[in-house]
């Protein structure tokens, strides 16, 4: 009897246990980085000691055509599209590349891209992601990424940082996606075997398949969908509330700075004297509160018989403030002084 193809929940524990095993090898690698270099250096080539222990893993076992820990405990082997041969050498290498080095890179290439294009438009400082991707300094990526974002516009920083945001959820988004389609189908558990058309066979003795198990997980994979487009619909409007916020807030800037623009007018015309139309110099209140320069309301008492116009309570004061006017004018004193006389004189 021919080998029969691996179930889900077969592929699933594999899968469980070479992540189980990932991890230890990742804890023993980062846990000697930091007790040989320190903290410092382990907290900036962490994502860079995680890369190495899993390339490690699959390169002692994938690619050297070994099964792997999880495989060997659940009973499965790689199999090549034709599902008759162990895949080659090279199918093999391509598989290991797509599930460890490529991850990697985009996520890597997606923060430089994100973190520059947020330094200029926002003028944020770095986080400590950040931080960690740059190591000392910038990396050559990362001289690389801000040279091309440099010559880049405001309205086109804004522009491709939204598309970075949205392709990093959109990733994030196809993984959850793929994940769903395998619990109903039960082919293809990571997208790098997908990709390579890699599945399993199982080499013991073929149990009896429970259906029921079968249709638990086809009814997980449609949970799945449904939670996925649940938490896409979600962001979505999130987004669309962030967009209609920023735009309300951009609003709400500029009314208020006109409004302050329009009450600076209003108090550069509140500080105009009404008889020579220029900016009030050397302000001076009459009873009625209405405010001059001094200038200007001594040279109208020495001229103007009648009423200034704004208030008839000047007039009884005309006369006395004229008097007092050509009294100053003969004897020189200071300014100060011929203010504090006139006051005197309106009380």
């Amino acid at each position: 009897m021919s080998p029969a193809a691996a179930s889900p929940a077969e592929v699933v524990r594999a899968a469980q246990k070479d992540d189980y095993y990932r991890g230890g090898l990742r804890s023993a690698a980062g846990s000697a980085l930091h007790s040989l270099a320190g903290a410092k250096r382990w907290l900036e080539c962490r994502r860079e000691v995680e890369l190495l222990s899993d390339v490690a893993y699959f390169g002692l076992t994938t690619f050297a055509g070994y099964q792997t820990l999880g495989e060997e405990y659940v009973g499965v082997i790689q199999v090549d599209p034709s599902q008759s041969r162990v895949p080659s050498r090279l199918r093999r290498g391509v598989l290991v590349a797509l599930h460890t080095l490529l991850p990697y890179l985009l996520d890597k290439a997606l923060r430089h891209l994100e973190c520059e294009l947020q330094a200029d438009v926002e003028g944020a400082r770095p986080s400590q992601g950040s931080l960690v991707l740059g190591g000392r300094g910038r990396s050559g990526a990362r001289h690389w990424v801000h040279r091309q974002v440099a010559p880049l516009t405001e309205p086109q920083k804004r522009t491709f940082l939204q598309a970075v945001m949205v392709l990093r959820q959109g990733l994030s988004g196809l993984q959850r996606l793929h994940v769903a389609w395998f619990y109903i189908h039960g082919a293809f558990y990571h997208l790098a075997k997908r990709l390579t058309g890699v599945t399993y066979l199982r080499v013991r003795s073929p149990a009896v398949e429970d259906l029921r198990a079968r249709e638990s997980y086809r009814l997980l994979g449609l949970v799945s969908l449904v939670h996925l487009a649940l938490s896409m619909g979600l962001q979505l409007y999130g987004f669309r509330q962030r967009q209609r916020a920023r735009r309300e807030w951009k609003l709400h800037r500029g009314l208020s700075h006109r409004r302050s623009h329009m009450e600076e007018k209003a108090i550069s015309r509140n500080s105009v004297c009404t008889l020579c139309l220029e900016e009030r110099r050397h302000s001076t209140a009459t009873p009625c509160g209405h405010l001059f320069c001094w200038e200007c309301i001594t040279q109208w008492c020495d001229t103007k018989v009648g009423v200034h116009g704004l208030c008839e309570q000047v007039h009884g004061l005309a006369q006395a403030a004229a008097q007092e006017s050509r009294s100053l004018a003969q004897a020189p004193l200071r300014r100060d002084g011929r203010l504090g006389i006139f006051l005197k004189l309106l009380m």
